[in-house]
């Protein structure tokens, strides 16, 4: 069901970074994609081989694909079975960072820290608004915002996060 569940999750608003070392194919790269952040090791490669065995990306493959990349790029993939290196697929934009493999964990590790060195509230709410935000139109994606949202803004997260800018010192986050 959908890589695992992943791909079709509305509701976990915790980060999910995938560190991809070797091959991400048909159903791997359905949960790469999944993921909120993809750092992938120099020799990794993604695609969707499905066409090629008479099949198809079914568990959202299809879909996350044309909505994170450009259309044409998309296609050529999902259309032909290629493979994609993992600098192209920075190039074309689902993949955050390509590391040697020896540093593959640690660079993981290193978007994990900038994340966790924001305010969790924050953090769930841009989340939340980035899920959920998808399925709107354009114009009213800029005003629409969750109950989550009002909430980070409104709590005590917020105001340290204020009160350690102006003190020129890293902020105390609560999650609350």
């Amino acid at each position: 069901m959908g890589a695992g569940g992943l791909s079709f999750r509305r509701d976990l608003l915790k980060p999910v970074i995938a560190a991809v070392n070797g091959l991400a194919l048909g159903t791997g790269f359905e949960l790469a994609l999944a993921c909120d952040l993809i750092v992938a090791a120099e020799h990794a490669e993604f695609g969707f081989p499905e066409p090629r065995v008479g099949y198809m990306a079914l568990d959202g493959g299809i879909t996350m694909l044309t909505r994170q990349i450009p259309y044409k790029i998309a296609m050529g993939l999902l259309l032909t079975g290629r493979r994609m290196s993992a600098r192209d697929g920075r190039a074309a934009g689902f993949v955050n960072e390509v590391a040697p493999p020896a540093d593959l964990i640690a660079t993981a590790e290193r978007w994990a820290a900038d994340i966790i060195a924001c305010a969790p509230l924050s953090v769930e709410g841009t989340k939340q608004i980035a899920l959920e935000g998808r399925d709107l139109p354009a114009w009213a994606s800029p005003r629409w915002f969750p109950r989550r949202v009002m909430e980070a803004i409104a709590s005590e997260d917020s105001e340290e996060g204020t009160r350690a800018f102006r003190e020129k010192r890293p902020p105390r986050w609560k999650g609350r």
